[in-house]
């Protein structure tokens, strides 16, 4: 299992734009969690976490209020316990609780991957929209997921093969598109990855071959991303799908790019600590969106707001290439 799961971490990496690495940023946390995870009080003694953990044969659980969550405790603590003899103390005085690393239900299981990775824990608390706890998901939780959905995956690809024409190439008029548009919120990671996703599933449904459609939502999530963690209040993502190109623009109002330059260089980030631990501003958006894209533009002014213009062509080998990579 270790092994197998070291195999999906690495697709992170540079150059590994696998079909499996854009699965990973499609399916979301809530389709992998445990959900209903087991918890206890925070005025539960060590003792009866104790027996918890031996029992059930778990390393740790959430600890909650309610539906609030309010630590973690784990094996770690349970021996701290133990070895001051203070297995009558509440669970309160041994948890984590603060700077709880956490996953968010509706967020793709690319972040949990990277939160993972980052932090070196095995287990992590699942969030949904109100904060109120709602699962528990771990590294195997992950890698069984995607190894059960990869059938399926290609099994789509496979039916790809069977379309006769292509979709443009059905319908006779001077000028054929179709315009998409998003709203991206700031600091939504919970959503981070949707409209990506329906792009790349537009694109699917209309006829366009996976590795364009892959191509595609791995640019628009790196620029989607980008809205999330670097502006003031969000932004849109604009796209317009024509027969011979496809053009994807990501714009914000604010705060700007002092340096375009530097923030095109690997590994450059002006990332906060707090994104940092959460997975997220890597430094690699930009140049992610330069390798999928066939042309990248980038205007912005500080104070005044960014856009990217991510553009692919779509020729006519490609648009008859359905067959996954």
């Amino acid at each position: 299992m270790k092994d197998r799961f070291a195999l999906f971490s690495l697709m992170g990496r540079e150059g590994a734009l696998s079909k499996v690495h854009e699965l990973i940023r499609e399916v979301k946390v809530s389709r992998v969690m445990t959900s209903g995870p087991l918890t206890v009080s925070p005025n539960a003694t060590m003792s009866e976490v104790k027996e918890l953990l031996r029992q059930q044969r778990i390393s740790g659980c959430p600890v909650v209020e309610g539906d609030t969550l309010v630590g973690v405790v784990s094996l770690e603590d349970l021996i701290h316990a133990l070895e001051t003899q203070n297995l009558d103390r509440p669970v309160q005085d041994f948890m984590t609780h603060n700077k709880l690393i956490v996953a968010h239900a509706q967020e793709p299981v690319m972040e949990a991957l990277r939160r993972f990775e980052s932090t070196g824990i095995g287990r992590m608390p699942v969030l949904d929209g109100r904060d109120r706890l709602v699962g528990i998901i771990t590294r195997g939780d992950i890698t069984l997921a995607l190894l059960r959905t990869l059938q399926g995956v290609y099994s789509e690809a496979e039916a790809l093969q069977d379309r006769p024409q292509h979709f443009f190439e059905a319908l006779e008029s001077e000028r054929t598109d179709l315009t998409l548009r998003y709203h991206v919120k700031r600091g939504d990671f919970a959503r981070g990855g949707e409209a990506s996703a329906k792009i790349k599933q537009a694109l699917l449904r209309i006829g366009a071959s996976p590795q364009l459609a892959r191509r595609v939502a791995i640019a628009t999530y790196e620029a989607e991303i980008n809205l999330i963690i670097h502006t003031d209040e969000g932004g849109f993502i604009h796209a317009d799908v024509q027969p011979t190109e496809i053009l994807v623009v990501a714009q914000d109002p604010g705060p700007g790019i002092p340096d375009i330059e530097m923030a095109q260089q690997p590994g450059y980030s002006t990332a906060t600590p707090e994104v940092r631990e959460m997975g997220f501003g890597a430094g690699m958006g930009l140049v992610n969106i330069k390798r999928c894209t066939d042309n990248m533009s980038i205007w912005s002014m500080v104070g005044v707001g960014t856009r990217i213009q991510m553009f692919f062509k779509v020729s006519p080998d490609e648009a008859r290439k359905t067959g996954a990579q």
